[in-house]
């Protein structure tokens, strides 16, 4: 069994924003599958169904984004799936460009408090996650008016994108071909040309 966990926020407010690209993520699993994600257990909203012939739960945790790990930790332990190889996390990154995705099957938090909340309950950062690119903050924003905020309709076609790699690269993973799913979708990003002859002069 694979517990896929989406994170985001709860209530209407925060709908299609940035931070809540897991969310959408698991919407679309859901739309795609046929899963109905309506059951309320262990602090989330959840689903249960067969994707590909493996039993999976689909998961948006209702606690808020900066407690995300007391959900996961009670969906995994409740469930009793094994945390580094059927929990499967999916997150914003504001250091991906919109639509780019990144598998990833351990890590550090990187600075996502959702993920630094799962990390601290499992106790682990041996967990498959695949991070969603956003974009990156503009230098004068506030992070959290950024990652709180929706997405300029531009950018929507590669957030689409992105959602659809991700689902994508989650059937390679529940097949246990990780390593593919890491080779076909993580792309490295390139810096734009201006930047880089910019801090070319600065040194």
């Amino acid at each position: 069994m694979y517990i896929v966990v989406g994170l985001g926020n709860p209530t209407k407010q925060y709908e299609n924003t940035r931070h809540n690209i897991g969310f959408m993520t698991i919407d679309e699993m859901a739309d795609r599958y046929g899963i109905s994600v309506t059951s309320i257990q262990h602090k989330a909203r959840i689903g249960k169904g067969i994707i590909n012939g493996h039993k999976v739960i689909l998961a948006e945790p209702l606690t808020y984004m900066n407690l995300s790990g007391e959900s996961v930790r009670a969906l995994a332990d409740y469930f009793k799936v094994d945390y580094s190889s059927e929990v499967i996390i999916i997150s914003d990154d504001i250091e991906l460009p919109p639509g780019y995705i990144r598998v990833r099957p351990k890590g550090s938090a990187g600075g996502h408090n959702g993920l630094k909340n799962i990390i601290q309950h499992l106790g682990t950062e041996e967990f498959i996650r695949v991070r969603v690119g956003v974009g990156e903050k503009p230098k004068k924003m506030d992070l959290a008016e950024y990652v709180l905020g929706h997405f300029p309709p531009n950018e929507m076609e590669d957030i689409k994108s992105g959602i659809s790699q991700t689902i994508d690269a989650i059937n390679l993973i529940m097949d246990e071909k990780i390593s593919d799913a890491m080779n076909q979708f993580n792309r490295k990003v390139k810096k734009d040309s201006a930047e880089s002859n910019e801090n070319k002069t600065l040194k």
